[in-house]
């Protein structure tokens, strides 16, 4: 396949530019690729096709134009030598980790990460002999110490969700490289336009192409992206368990990516301003930015980052119950399970994306009673904070 894809350009030019080639129809937009299965010429090329030969497409759950089409764009954003696009960021996140652990191996996780990827840790892992050890993301001088002979990956959220704490990802790489473990690392919140692991030392990174990837809440997909063998391995394991994404979905996110740095800019900058706004809010335990000179890593937020992203969180006095009812007196901003969307999302972390975890496991990952996390849509700034100062006063 022709693509448009000049390395002399910067990476949101090629997130625009780089396209499958153009079919005889000659499409301005890229061209939906809505096929399980592709055909040939003839019974050699198509012996060719399934002995690897060629780059011929063969069935979608291996690979398609439409798909390949996203995966360009994101290695040209993320600085990646290779990639593999899955359904959801879930697949994502659990085809980095059994494409390179087996029985007897040994993860370090940060503590603070998604409840699914919580759950895949604690849960399933087991299920298979893989031993795991978590450690506080705001103290990495504990991680060395937790490393065996047996640990084969390090993973981490950065900033973490949803309580926004950060690692410097250059010092933990170097760890890693020193005991030649894979280090892994969910870049979700951040996005490529704000922040990229691999120039940072980082093996692997994955992604939940639902949230900021995609920006309005459409479609669900995944990512893992890093150097060609470690993604040869990810494939491996992808093509014969079935956890690829759908054209529809690729197509889908790939144009969003026309416009994610533009969409990060203005999330970014809202949520700033949202931020410095409940600072002075006397409903409030404290707020957490990453931009926000308060935040415990904001040396590393501004050494790594070139913006704090579209996510603040918050304590509110009152704990569970106030956060309940925090939720209910919201006018503006949805309720809904999902964030990285045009529109401005509230979520309870405790009675929702976390309720099933202890409190004792919540209280591990810093997820208190109170805390309430937003995801900063496209709306004006000033009916956002309106919407959430009212909701606060009328809560007590």
């Amino acid at each position: 396949m022709k693509r448009e894809n000049k390395t002399t350009w910067h990476a949101e030019t090629q997130a625009v530019r780089i396209q499958s080639e153009r079919t005889s129809h000659m499409e301005h937009s890229g061209p939906l690729y809505l096929t399980s299965s592709f055909c040939y010429d003839d019974a050699e090329a198509m012996r060719a096709a399934f002995a690897d030969e060629t780059d011929a497409f063969i069935y979608s759950r291996f690979s398609n134009p439409t798909v390949d089409e996203f995966i360009d764009r994101m290695r040209a954003l993320e600085g990646a030598e290779a990639g593999f696009a899955t359904a959801s960021g879930m697949s994502a996140v659990f085809a980095s980790f059994m494409a390179f652990l087996k029985t007897g191996d040994h993860l370090v996780s940060s503590s603070s990460i998604f409840g699914s990827t919580h759950t895949v840790i604690t849960k399933f892992l087991p299920k298979w002999g893989i031993e795991h050890s978590y450690f506080d993301l705001t103290k990495p001088e504990t991680v060395e110490a937790l490393i065996k002979p047996n640990t084969k990956m390090i993973f981490v959220e950065t900033p973490s969700n949803p309580g926004l704490d950060l690692v410097d990802l250059e010092a933990l790489a170097q760890i890693a490289k020193k005991h030649k473990v894979i280090l892994n690392v969910d870049n979700c919140f951040a996005t490529p336009a704000l922040q990229k692991p691999i120039a940072l030392g980082v093996d692997l990174v994955t992604h939940s192409a639902t949230k900021w990837i995609d920006g309005q809440g459409r479609v669900l997909g995944g990512i893992v992206l890093g150097r060609q063998e470690l993604v040869d391995e990810v494939y491996a394991f992808c093509r014969s368990t079935g956890p690829s994404m759908s054209p529809f979905n690729a197509w889908v996110l790939s144009r969003s990516l026309e416009t994610l740095h533009v969409r990060m800019e203005r999330h970014s900058a809202s949520a700033l301003k949202l931020a410095q706004a409940l600072e002075i809010n006397g409903n409030l335990e404290w707020v957490k930015y990453p931009f926000l000179p308060s935040h415990p890593q904001y040396a590393i937020a501004q050494k790594q980052m070139t913006a704090g992203g579209g996510i603040v969180c918050f304590e509110l006095k009152g704990g569970l119950e106030r956060g309940r009812r925090f939720l209910d007196k919201l006018e503006l901003l949805s309720l809904t399970a999902n964030l990285g969307d045009s529109r401005s999302i509230a979520s309870h972390p405790a009675s929702t994306t976390h309720a099933k975890l202890s409190e004792a496991e919540r209280q591990n990952v810093g997820i208190t009673p109170g805390l309430i996390r937003i995801s900063v849509g496209l709306e004006h700034i000033s009916d956002i904070i309106h919407d959430i100062e009212q909701a606060l006063e009328n809560s007590k």
